[in-house]
């Protein structure tokens, strides 16, 4: 049976995000623009991602990220910082390991998100597990759709499964890590995932200016 498409929230239980993020970015995007994303990243999140567990502060947390991202398309000041998306199916293995190991490693001096083509409704536990042994925590982490504002805001894009879903921007840097998908592995098998991931990791800080 197909699950039905959960209905909009009511505007007053995200009017005060939308609050919040049109504060952040007044002069810069209208109350509308702020107000759109914020709907279409709930809906993003109920629909394809299945998620329903603090779906409200989720949405904020997405739109929060695409706001930043669509600022920095359009040239708004920003931290000039390099920035590296990492994309897989589900976002909820191997992209979110990329990313919290890069974060990790990068301490402040990249940006880095992480989104999926069709995203699951939580991260791996046995991914959390194997990077909570290298001292990473994910607790805040939850898989996220792919959206057009984080794709054109990356410098680098680094898909890790998706294949031709992931959408070509002219200018940016492309990169494919044909990494073994951890889900459903044995432990030991996603501990190998992790330590082949963060020796990519080593090699692509290399590569990147004042990083």
């Amino acid at each position: 049976m197909t699950a039905s498409r959960p209905p909009v929230l009511p505007d007053e239980r995200l009017a005060a995000g939308i609050a919040r993020l049109a504060l952040r970015h007044r002069g810069h995007f209208s109350p509308e623009t702020v107000q759109r994303l914020v709907t279409d990243s709930y809906e993003r999140l109920a629909a394809e991602a299945c998620i329903r567990n603090h779906l409200v502060v989720l949405t904020e947390r997405l739109a929060t990220e695409r706001l930043d991202a669509l600022a920095h398309s359009e040239g708004a000041p920003g931290s000039g910082l390099p920035r590296v998306l990492f994309v897989c199916t589900h976002n909820a293995g191997r992209s979110q390991m990329a990313a919290a190991l890069l974060a990790h490693r990068a301490d402040g001096h990249v940006v880095v998100t992480s989104a999926g083509t069709r995203p699951a409704a939580e991260v791996e536990p046995v991914v959390a597990q194997v990077l909570t042994e290298a001292g990473i925590d994910l607790t805040e982490a939850f898989p996220k759709p792919l959206t057009d504002e984080v794709v054109q805001a990356a410098d680098i894009v680094i898909t890790m499964g998706c294949g031709d879903a992931c959408p070509i921007v002219p200018g940016r840097r492309y990169l494919d890590w044909p990494v073994t998908d951890p889900e459903g592995a044995p432990i030991a098998v996603v501990r190998g995932i992790r330590d082949e991931i963060d020796a990519r990791i080593t090699e692509l800080l290399a590569s990147l200016p004042g990083a």
